[in-house]
Protein backbone atom coordinates (compact mmCIF):
# COMPACT_ATOMS: atom_id res chain seq x y z
CA UNK A 1 0.00 0.00 0.00
CA UNK A 2 3.32 2.13 0.60
CA UNK A 3 5.46 3.20 -2.72
CA UNK A 4 8.53 2.42 -0.52
CA UNK A 5 9.28 -0.70 2.20
CA UNK A 6 7.87 -0.75 5.22
CA UNK A 7 10.65 0.58 7.40
CA UNK A 8 12.48 2.50 5.06
CA UNK A 9 12.98 6.37 5.13
CA UNK A 10 14.86 7.48 1.77
CA UNK A 11 14.95 11.32 3.48
CA UNK A 12 18.04 11.42 6.09
CA UNK A 13 18.11 12.44 9.32
CA UNK A 14 14.58 10.11 10.03
CA UNK A 15 15.69 6.97 11.49
CA UNK A 16 14.70 5.98 14.43
CA UNK A 17 16.74 6.70 17.11
CA UNK A 18 17.02 6.92 20.75
CA UNK A 19 17.12 10.45 23.36
CA UNK A 20 20.45 11.58 24.03
CA UNK A 21 21.11 10.49 27.99
CA UNK A 22 21.07 14.56 29.76
CA UNK A 23 17.48 14.56 27.79
CA UNK A 24 16.24 11.24 29.05
CA UNK A 25 18.09 12.01 33.16
CA UNK A 26 19.21 8.11 33.28
CA UNK A 27 15.41 6.60 32.33
CA UNK A 28 17.41 3.63 30.43
CA UNK A 29 20.98 3.26 28.50
CA UNK A 30 21.30 4.92 25.13
CA UNK A 31 20.74 2.36 22.30
CA UNK A 32 21.47 3.68 18.79
CA UNK A 33 19.19 1.80 16.02
CA UNK A 34 20.33 0.96 12.14
CA UNK A 35 20.15 4.04 10.24
CA UNK A 36 18.98 2.52 7.56
CA UNK A 37 15.35 1.76 9.28
CA UNK A 38 13.48 4.45 8.88
CA UNK A 39 10.36 6.20 10.58
CA UNK A 40 8.35 7.83 8.36
CA UNK A 41 5.71 7.11 5.72
CA UNK A 42 2.41 8.68 4.27
CA UNK A 43 -1.10 8.68 6.25
CA UNK A 44 -3.39 7.07 4.26
CA UNK A 45 -3.02 8.57 0.52
CA UNK A 46 -2.38 12.04 2.30
CA UNK A 47 0.52 14.05 1.98
CA UNK A 48 1.04 13.94 5.71
CA UNK A 49 4.18 12.18 6.91
CA UNK A 50 3.64 10.29 10.01
CA UNK A 51 6.18 8.49 12.37
CA UNK A 52 5.12 4.53 12.18
CA UNK A 53 5.06 5.06 15.71
CA UNK A 54 3.07 7.62 17.77
CA UNK A 55 2.73 7.90 21.42
CA UNK A 56 -1.23 7.95 22.69
CA UNK A 57 -2.21 9.66 25.49
CA UNK A 58 -5.27 7.07 26.49
CA UNK A 59 -5.67 6.31 30.29
CA UNK A 60 -2.04 7.44 31.08
CA UNK A 61 -2.39 11.48 30.55
CA UNK A 62 -3.55 12.72 33.65
CA UNK A 63 -4.88 9.36 35.02
CA UNK A 64 -2.03 6.64 35.49
CA UNK A 65 0.56 8.86 35.34
CA UNK A 66 2.40 12.62 36.56
CA UNK A 67 2.66 14.67 34.86
CA UNK A 68 6.87 14.53 35.42
CA UNK A 69 6.43 11.06 34.01
CA UNK A 70 4.42 12.48 31.17
CA UNK A 71 7.16 14.54 30.38
CA UNK A 72 9.53 11.91 30.42
CA UNK A 73 7.62 9.79 27.75
CA UNK A 74 6.88 12.72 25.39
CA UNK A 75 10.45 13.42 25.56
CA UNK A 76 12.09 10.20 25.01
CA UNK A 77 9.59 9.85 21.96
CA UNK A 78 10.69 12.96 20.55
CA UNK A 79 14.33 12.78 20.86
CA UNK A 80 13.49 9.26 19.34
CA UNK A 81 12.40 10.39 15.66
CA UNK A 82 8.40 10.22 16.89
CA UNK A 83 6.47 13.16 15.90
CA UNK A 84 3.04 11.57 16.01
CA UNK A 85 1.08 12.26 19.60
CA UNK A 86 -2.68 11.34 19.87
CA UNK A 87 -4.94 12.38 22.33
CA UNK A 88 -9.25 12.81 22.34
CA UNK A 89 -11.08 15.60 24.72
CA UNK A 90 -12.45 12.66 26.81
CA UNK A 91 -9.32 11.52 27.94
CA UNK A 92 -9.13 11.95 31.93
CA UNK A 93 -11.95 14.67 31.35
CA UNK A 94 -9.55 17.16 29.08
CA UNK A 95 -6.86 16.66 31.04
CA UNK A 96 -4.84 14.70 28.85
CA UNK A 97 -5.15 17.64 25.97
CA UNK A 98 -3.90 20.23 28.90
CA UNK A 99 -0.90 18.50 30.06
CA UNK A 100 0.09 17.34 26.14
CA UNK A 101 -0.22 21.39 24.82
CA UNK A 102 2.03 22.53 28.51
CA UNK A 103 4.59 19.80 27.37
CA UNK A 104 4.99 20.80 23.90
CA UNK A 105 5.13 24.61 25.38
CA UNK A 106 7.94 23.64 28.19
CA UNK A 107 10.02 22.31 25.48
CA UNK A 108 9.62 24.73 22.45
CA UNK A 109 9.50 22.06 20.20
CA UNK A 110 8.55 23.42 16.18
CA UNK A 111 4.98 23.12 15.97
CA UNK A 112 5.84 22.59 11.85
CA UNK A 113 7.84 19.31 13.45
CA UNK A 114 4.53 17.59 15.21
CA UNK A 115 1.70 15.88 14.07
CA UNK A 116 -0.92 16.51 17.09
CA UNK A 117 -4.26 14.61 16.86
CA UNK A 118 -7.01 14.65 19.07
CA UNK A 119 -10.87 13.23 18.94
CA UNK A 120 -14.24 14.37 19.53
CA UNK A 121 -17.55 12.98 20.39
CA UNK A 122 -17.69 12.72 24.03
CA UNK A 123 -17.03 16.94 25.35
CA UNK A 124 -19.39 17.34 28.81
CA UNK A 125 -22.51 16.15 30.14
CA UNK A 126 -25.12 18.14 27.99
CA UNK A 127 -26.81 16.81 24.89
CA UNK A 128 -25.70 19.49 23.39
CA UNK A 129 -21.68 18.70 24.60
CA UNK A 130 -21.52 14.93 22.94
CA UNK A 131 -21.59 13.30 18.95
CA UNK A 132 -21.03 14.52 16.26
CA UNK A 133 -23.22 17.84 15.26
CA UNK A 134 -21.90 20.80 13.77
CA UNK A 135 -22.49 22.49 16.93
CA UNK A 136 -19.94 20.06 18.81
CA UNK A 137 -17.50 19.66 16.25
CA UNK A 138 -16.57 22.99 16.06
CA UNK A 139 -17.32 23.85 19.65
CA UNK A 140 -15.40 20.79 21.03
CA UNK A 141 -12.27 21.27 18.44
CA UNK A 142 -12.17 25.07 19.79
CA UNK A 143 -12.15 23.57 23.50
CA UNK A 144 -9.71 21.25 22.30
CA UNK A 145 -7.11 23.54 20.94
CA UNK A 146 -7.66 26.00 23.81
CA UNK A 147 -6.26 23.05 26.31
CA UNK A 148 -3.79 22.32 24.39
CA UNK A 149 -2.56 26.14 23.58
CA UNK A 150 -2.70 25.06 19.80
CA UNK A 151 -3.87 27.14 16.38
CA UNK A 152 -5.03 23.62 15.12
CA UNK A 153 -4.42 20.37 15.29
CA UNK A 154 -3.24 17.87 12.55
CA UNK A 155 -6.06 15.75 12.32
CA UNK A 156 -9.43 15.81 14.03
CA UNK A 157 -11.10 12.30 14.60
CA UNK A 158 -15.01 11.80 15.14
CA UNK A 159 -14.34 9.56 17.90
CA UNK A 160 -17.49 7.53 17.39
CA UNK A 161 -20.58 7.08 14.65
CA UNK A 162 -23.27 9.18 15.54
CA UNK A 163 -26.43 7.60 14.06
CA UNK A 164 -28.21 10.83 15.49
CA UNK A 165 -26.44 13.05 13.61
CA UNK A 166 -27.07 13.17 9.12
CA UNK A 167 -24.01 12.36 7.25
CA UNK A 168 -24.20 15.42 5.26
CA UNK A 169 -23.58 17.41 8.84
CA UNK A 170 -21.26 15.49 10.12
CA UNK A 171 -18.80 15.85 6.72
CA UNK A 172 -19.65 19.98 5.97
CA UNK A 173 -18.71 20.55 9.73
CA UNK A 174 -15.31 18.69 9.62
CA UNK A 175 -15.21 20.56 6.19
CA UNK A 176 -15.77 23.91 7.97
CA UNK A 177 -12.92 23.44 10.89
CA UNK A 178 -10.62 22.76 8.09
CA UNK A 179 -11.04 25.43 6.22
CA UNK A 180 -10.70 27.72 8.76
CA UNK A 181 -7.60 26.46 9.94
CA UNK A 182 -8.61 24.73 12.36
CA UNK A 183 -7.37 21.18 11.99
CA UNK A 184 -5.69 20.08 8.57
CA UNK A 185 -7.26 16.42 7.85
CA UNK A 186 -9.97 14.73 9.14
CA UNK A 187 -10.22 10.80 10.16
CA UNK A 188 -12.65 8.35 11.65
CA UNK A 189 -12.12 6.16 14.49
CA UNK A 190 -14.41 2.77 15.35
CA UNK A 191 -16.33 3.31 11.95
CA UNK A 192 -17.37 0.82 10.10
CA UNK A 193 -15.96 0.43 6.12
CA UNK A 194 -19.66 1.06 4.93
CA UNK A 195 -19.50 4.25 6.90
CA UNK A 196 -16.48 5.38 6.01
CA UNK A 197 -17.42 5.10 2.46
CA UNK A 198 -21.11 6.70 3.29
CA UNK A 199 -18.58 9.79 4.40
CA UNK A 200 -16.73 9.71 1.43
CA UNK A 201 -19.39 9.90 -1.35
CA UNK A 202 -21.06 12.71 0.69
CA UNK A 203 -17.57 14.61 0.52
CA UNK A 204 -17.76 13.66 -3.21
CA UNK A 205 -21.28 14.54 -3.94
CA UNK A 206 -21.42 17.73 -2.31
CA UNK A 207 -17.23 18.56 -3.08
CA UNK A 208 -16.69 18.65 0.67
CA UNK A 209 -13.50 17.07 1.90
CA UNK A 210 -13.11 12.91 2.96
CA UNK A 211 -11.72 11.73 5.71
CA UNK A 212 -8.22 10.22 5.41
CA UNK A 213 -7.76 7.76 8.20
CA UNK A 214 -9.19 5.94 10.15
CA UNK A 215 -8.12 4.38 14.14
CA UNK A 216 -8.53 0.95 14.58
CA UNK A 217 -8.12 -1.10 17.50
CA UNK A 218 -5.61 -3.53 16.09
CA UNK A 219 -3.04 -6.65 17.88
CA UNK A 220 -2.28 -10.36 17.84
CA UNK A 221 -5.46 -11.24 18.84
CA UNK A 222 -7.67 -8.69 16.84
CA UNK A 223 -7.19 -9.08 13.14
CA UNK A 224 -10.13 -8.79 11.07
CA UNK A 225 -10.88 -5.41 10.45
CA UNK A 226 -7.44 -3.97 9.40
CA UNK A 227 -6.28 -6.63 7.78
CA UNK A 228 -9.39 -7.21 5.58
CA UNK A 229 -11.89 -4.30 5.60
CA UNK A 230 -9.23 -1.51 5.62
CA UNK A 231 -7.23 -2.55 2.83
CA UNK A 232 -10.27 -2.26 0.52
CA UNK A 233 -11.17 1.65 1.51
CA UNK A 234 -7.30 2.17 1.31
CA UNK A 235 -7.85 0.87 -3.02
CA UNK A 236 -10.77 2.44 -3.66
CA UNK A 237 -10.38 6.08 -1.42
CA UNK A 238 -7.03 6.36 -0.08
CA UNK A 239 -7.95 6.17 3.60
CA UNK A 240 -5.45 4.69 5.68
CA UNK A 241 -5.13 3.43 9.41
CA UNK A 242 -3.77 4.38 12.71
CA UNK A 243 -3.86 1.71 14.95
CA UNK A 244 -3.65 1.59 18.82
CA UNK A 245 -3.71 -0.98 21.61
CA UNK A 246 -0.93 -3.13 19.90
CA UNK A 247 -0.72 -5.00 23.00
CA UNK A 248 -4.20 -5.33 23.68
CA UNK A 249 -4.47 -3.14 27.13
CA UNK A 250 -1.50 -4.65 28.23
CA UNK A 251 -2.67 -8.22 28.12
CA UNK A 252 0.11 -9.33 24.98
CA UNK A 253 2.68 -7.67 27.61
CA UNK A 254 2.55 -10.98 29.67
CA UNK A 255 2.07 -8.90 33.08
CA UNK A 256 -1.42 -10.70 33.43
CA UNK A 257 0.00 -14.29 33.07
CA UNK A 258 0.21 -14.86 37.40
CA UNK A 259 -2.38 -12.65 38.04
CA UNK A 260 -3.07 -8.81 37.64
CA UNK A 261 -0.35 -6.86 39.05
CA UNK A 262 -1.81 -3.96 41.67
CA UNK A 263 -0.12 -0.73 39.51
CA UNK A 264 -1.74 -2.51 36.14
CA UNK A 265 -4.27 -0.92 34.17
CA UNK A 266 -6.79 -3.95 35.26
CA UNK A 267 -6.42 -3.34 38.46
CA UNK A 268 -8.33 0.31 38.09
CA UNK A 269 -11.83 0.73 39.20
CA UNK A 270 -12.94 1.83 35.77
CA UNK A 271 -11.44 -1.55 33.89
CA UNK A 272 -13.64 -4.21 35.38
CA UNK A 273 -14.17 -5.03 31.80
CA UNK A 274 -10.44 -5.36 31.30
CA UNK A 275 -9.98 -7.99 35.00
CA UNK A 276 -12.94 -10.13 33.36
CA UNK A 277 -11.92 -10.71 30.06
CA UNK A 278 -8.17 -11.67 31.07
CA UNK A 279 -9.83 -14.05 33.87
CA UNK A 280 -12.31 -15.11 31.13
CA UNK A 281 -11.76 -18.94 29.45
CA UNK A 282 -10.78 -16.83 26.09
CA UNK A 283 -8.44 -15.10 28.18
CA UNK A 284 -6.49 -17.62 29.09
CA UNK A 285 -6.69 -19.10 25.83
CA UNK A 286 -4.56 -16.12 24.85
CA UNK A 287 -2.18 -16.69 27.78
CA UNK A 288 -1.85 -19.84 26.53
CA UNK A 289 -0.68 -18.71 23.24
CA UNK A 290 1.56 -16.08 24.63
CA UNK A 291 3.30 -18.53 25.68
CA UNK A 292 4.04 -19.71 22.74
CA UNK A 293 4.46 -16.38 21.19
CA UNK A 294 7.83 -15.69 23.83
CA UNK A 295 9.45 -18.57 22.83
CA UNK A 296 9.50 -16.87 19.14
CA UNK A 297 10.77 -13.90 20.82
CA UNK A 298 13.20 -15.41 22.41
CA UNK A 299 14.69 -16.50 18.98
CA UNK A 300 14.55 -13.21 17.56
CA UNK A 301 16.60 -12.06 20.67
CA UNK A 302 13.40 -9.64 21.46
CA UNK A 303 10.64 -9.36 23.96
CA UNK A 304 7.12 -10.23 23.69
CA UNK A 305 5.98 -6.67 23.57
CA UNK A 306 8.40 -5.70 20.93
CA UNK A 307 7.61 -9.15 18.91
CA UNK A 308 3.42 -7.90 18.98
CA UNK A 309 4.20 -4.00 18.25
CA UNK A 310 6.99 -4.86 14.97
CA UNK A 311 4.07 -7.88 13.74
CA UNK A 312 1.57 -4.46 13.63
CA UNK A 313 4.27 -2.80 11.72
CA UNK A 314 4.99 -5.80 9.34
CA UNK A 315 1.35 -5.01 7.80
CA UNK A 316 2.21 -2.12 5.13
CA UNK A 317 -1.65 -1.34 5.14
CA UNK A 318 -1.29 0.48 8.29
CA UNK A 319 0.00 4.20 8.52
CA UNK A 320 1.09 4.14 12.21
CA UNK A 321 0.74 2.28 15.35
CA UNK A 322 -0.24 4.00 18.68
CA UNK A 323 1.24 2.99 21.83
CA UNK A 324 0.36 3.59 25.45
CA UNK A 325 2.97 3.34 27.87
CA UNK A 326 3.52 4.49 31.24
CA UNK A 327 6.85 4.62 32.02
CA UNK A 328 9.86 5.50 30.56
CA UNK A 329 11.20 1.79 30.40
CA UNK A 330 8.10 0.71 28.40
CA UNK A 331 8.11 3.17 25.93
CA UNK A 332 11.79 2.24 25.48
CA UNK A 333 11.21 -1.16 24.81
CA UNK A 334 8.21 -0.42 22.82
CA UNK A 335 10.06 1.84 20.38
CA UNK A 336 12.88 -1.68 20.26
CA UNK A 337 10.53 -2.95 17.98
CA UNK A 338 11.96 -1.31 14.85
CA UNK A 339 15.18 -3.46 15.60
CA UNK A 340 12.89 -6.18 15.31
CA UNK A 341 10.79 -5.02 12.06
CA UNK A 342 13.65 -6.81 9.81
CA UNK A 343 13.13 -10.14 11.25
CA UNK A 344 9.80 -10.18 10.54
CA UNK A 345 10.32 -12.96 7.97
CA UNK A 346 7.42 -14.57 5.92
CA UNK A 347 8.35 -17.45 8.03
CA UNK A 348 8.13 -15.91 11.08
CA UNK A 349 4.96 -14.54 10.16
CA UNK A 350 3.74 -18.09 9.20
CA UNK A 351 5.04 -19.17 12.46
CA UNK A 352 2.78 -16.54 14.57
CA UNK A 353 -0.61 -17.59 12.71
CA UNK A 354 0.11 -20.85 12.80
CA UNK A 355 0.12 -20.18 16.84
CA UNK A 356 -2.72 -17.77 16.59
CA UNK A 357 -5.15 -19.72 14.24
CA UNK A 358 -6.82 -16.65 13.98
CA UNK A 359 -5.84 -14.99 10.65
CA UNK A 360 -8.73 -13.75 8.26
CA UNK A 361 -9.36 -14.70 5.35
CA UNK A 362 -10.03 -12.00 2.18
CA UNK A 363 -11.48 -13.73 -0.72
CA UNK A 364 -10.70 -9.81 -2.94
CA UNK A 365 -7.21 -8.83 -4.13
CA UNK A 366 -8.09 -4.94 -4.07
CA UNK A 367 -4.60 -4.43 -5.56
CA UNK A 368 -5.26 -6.13 -8.93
Amino acid sequence: MHTEPRGVDQRQGHALHYAPQATRDKVMPCVTLPRHIGLHGNLGKSGLRVSCLGLGTWVTFGGQISDEVAEQLMSIAYESGVNLFDTAEVYAAGRAEVILGNIIKKKGWRRSSLVITTKLYWGGKAETERGLSRKHIIEGLKGSLQRMQLEYVDVVFANRPDSNTPMEEIVRAMTHVINQGMAMYWGTSRWTAMEIMEAYSVARQFNLIPPVCEQAEYHLFQREKVEVQLPELYHKIGVGAMTWSPLACGIISGKYENGIPETSRASMKSYQWLRDKIVSEDGRKQQAKLKELGHIAEKLGCTLPQLAVAWCLRNEGVSSVLLGTSNPEQLTENLGAIQVLPKMTSHVVSDIDHILGNRPYSKKDYRS
